[in-house]
């Protein structure tokens, strides 16, 4: 298949307006007689169901929670971007499209960079008129705040809990539909598999998580909003729940999957305190704007800390090396996660570490304080710094916090075309289950802006454009393609149910999660992630054959959940892998120790890898296919990137 994007042609800057204008509508009338399925209701699902309801479609949306308010969108703490120039700063639309193509390490399309900076304005604005109620200066202007990978201010909060409060906006906004009879709601439901009826997407299968039924569900078409796949790794600061199953059941359809391998590694997370951990906590990237990274200057001095010798206010000013400011002067704490994950492993690696396994830095806000106040520090900060304690035990207010980097977001997913549309017509990937916008390193407060932007203003104009080529008529649910997929579902689950081994579904999540980590984490080699192929594929066969799930499919069975979702990860394990280990350069979250600058920076290879590697599921055993949508710059300089 050639794999055609569908950018419009013309100017950067005018390729959305015209787009907008050349696509195909449905007039008001028609939009009731059509079928929209919506998985996952988290900002780009709540913002997507709300607007199509809004627009007279009618909505199914589903969510695995017990409400559409548990979606992991709120996890989000920091900010959203938003090109509004109110610091009168220097930003602009275009800098932001340039600082998201330049911080995802230049593997992300033009156009749809540009049109995620171009609305991200309308965004903010949409978000007051439903009354999140984001920080504002003195005289009443909303207020904002830094983040890395920018020079200027563009990045719109509600304290540290920006994430939670336009998930609210969105849920009033889907509530008001619910209530109006448009959008049906499904809680408590996964999918589990996508209908694909002449090469068309026409429904969904999905298990009900109390009753364990299977149903089918019919529409014209579906839009899988539902979220990353960083829980491949076991420990992440994704919500336990957080899982691949739904972008996976589309790739085994048809759906192409792109760049997986691309994993955004966080530099701010509580750091691992033991195996008994199922899940990390992230401290938002916001603390980056008033803490400064540092380690202890020599190993002696590190050696004593680590032994309980000395505290880490004992250390002099001499003795800290603040390494992020000190290597990239014009970014400081400011730079990329990318830089200052890889950064922070590189002090511990040489035995700086601050905490008893050596794998933490410190994030110290003593000047913040000094020169601000505490009061200051504690309207803007004080949730997290409250979160810390409670996680901790220490308080950040008198010592600095330790840190270290840990698995956040990942810029991969399904492969979508400029409509959001991935290689099954009829079937759209919306926010982070799409591959679309940031590249090899997402940038901090992109991830709120692009799953409310696919939302709330790109796909209800092209939703449109494909549902006017097709006739209004209702999907039939008793077309026997329904009937097969689910009877493939239900086989899945005995089979699962049947195997009755001796090993439980967390011991394969765990050796998993290490063997990714290990090998295909914050580095790559080849020589470790040939090993971590070999390694997959043995611990798929062992789950297969070995793995114990109690319990039966008809009743609330946590362990079943699990286990489908771990399935899924197995599978998708492999395929990371492989996408790294055929991407012999480094780039953003991408970094094959093979290929860096003599000082420890990422090496792209443009001319041989400047492309989206999207690839295409062959049937149970077999090797997956890479097709390539090859990129082109024709507003930016492909140069090497420097925070320095």
């Amino acid at each position: 298949m050639i794999l055609d994007s569908k950018i419009p042609a013309g100017p950067l800057a005018e390729k959305w307006t015209k787009h907008k204008f050349n696509s195909k509508l449905v007039n008001p009338a028609n939009k009731r007689k059509y079928d929209v399925i919506v998985v996952g209701t988290g900002l780009a699902g709540a913002s997507a169901a709300a607007s199509l309801a809004e627009l007279g479609y009618n909505v199914k949306a589903f969510c695995f929670q017990d409400s559409p308010r548990r979606a992991h969108s709120i996890a989000a703490q920091g900010g959203i971007n938003a090109a509004k120039n109110y610091q009168n700063d220097g930003d602009s639309i275009f800098r932001l499209f340039y600082d998201t193509i330049k911080g995802g390490d230049y593997r992300a399309r033009e156009a749809n960079v540009y049109r995620l900076a171009e609305v991200s304005v309308k965004i903010i604005d949409q978000c007051v008129a439903q009354g999140v109620p984001f920080a504002r200066e003195y005289g009443g202007l909303l207020a904002n705040r830094s983040f890395g990978g920018a020079q200027v201010s563009r990045t719109f909060y509600a304290r540290g809990q920006t994430g939670q409060q336009l998930l609210l906006g969105a849920y009033s906004a889907l509530s008001r539909q619910v209530a109006n009879g448009k959008v049906k709601l499904y809680p408590r439901t996964e999918m589990m598999d996508v209908v694909v009826i002449e090469g068309q997407a026409r429904g969904i299968v999905t298990r009900n998580l109390i009753t364990g039924a299977v149903e089918t569900h019919a529409a014209h078409a579906v839009l899988l909003c539902t979220g990353g796949y960083g829980n491949v790794f076991f420990l992440s600061t994704n919500a336990m729940g957080s899982n691949v199953t739904a972008a996976w059941r589309a790739h085994k359809r048809g759906a192409y999957f792109a760049n997986p391998c691309f994993t955004q590694i966080h530099p701010t997370c509580i750091p691992v305190s033991g195996d008994h951990q199922s899940k990390l906590t992230l401290m938002s990237e916001s603390l980056r704007n008033d803490g400064r990274v540092w380690v202890p200057a020599t190993q002696e001095i590190a050696e004593k800390l680590r032994k309980g010798q000395i505290k880490a206010n004992d250390i002099k000013e001499e003795d800290r090396d603040y390494f992020l400011e000190r290597k990239y002067p014009s970014f400081g704490n400011l730079v990329p996660r990318d830089v200052a994950s890889r950064n922070a492993k590189y002090v511990c690696d040489e035995g700086r570490g601050v905490n008893e396994t050596g794998e933490a830095v410190f994030l110290d806000f003593r000047d913040a304080i000094k020169r601000d106040g505490r009061n200051i520090i504690e309207q803007k900060y004080g949730n997290l710094f409250d979160m810390y304690k409670q996680i901790t035990g220490e308080d950040p207010y008198e010592v600095p916090m330790m840190i270290y980097p840990a698995v956040h977001y990942t810029m991969g997913g399904l492969w979508v075309d400029y409509n959001l549309m991935t290689t099954v017509p009829g079937l759209y990937a919306l926010g982070e289950a799409n591959f679309s916008d940031h590249g090899a390193n997402r940038l901090g407060a992109s991830a709120l802006m692009q799953g409310l932007a696919d939302g709330y203003f790109v796909i209800p104009y092209t939703i449109g454009d494909y549902l006017a080529q097709i006739p209004p008529k209702k999907v039939d649910e008793n077309h026997p393609e329904f009937a097969k997929a689910k009877e493939e579902v239900q086989n899945r689950i005995q089979t699962i149910l049947s195997i009755n081994g001796t090993k439980t579904v967390d011991y394969f999540h765990k050796k998993l999660g290490k063997i990714m980590w290990d090998k295909c984490g914050m580095a790559r080699t080849e020589v470790g992630l040939k090993e971590a192929k070999a390694e997959i594929k043995a611990l798929k066969k062992e789950f297969w054959s070995n793995v114990k799930v109690l319990g039966t499919n008809e009743e609330l069975n946590q362990t079943l959940e699990k286990a489908h979702r771990v399935a899924d990860f197995l599978e998708l394990g492999e395929l990371m892998v492989d996408d790294a280990l055929n991407r012999n350069e480094s780039c953003g979250g991408h970094f094959r120790e093979e290929y860096q600058t003599p000082d420890g920076e990422a090496l792209r290879d443009d001319e041989n890898f400047a492309y989206v590697a999207a690839w295409k599921y062959m049937g149970e055993g077999q090797e997956e296919e890479l097709n390539k949508e090859s990129l082109v710059f024709e507003n930016v300089k492909l140069t090497q990137r420097s925070y320095k």
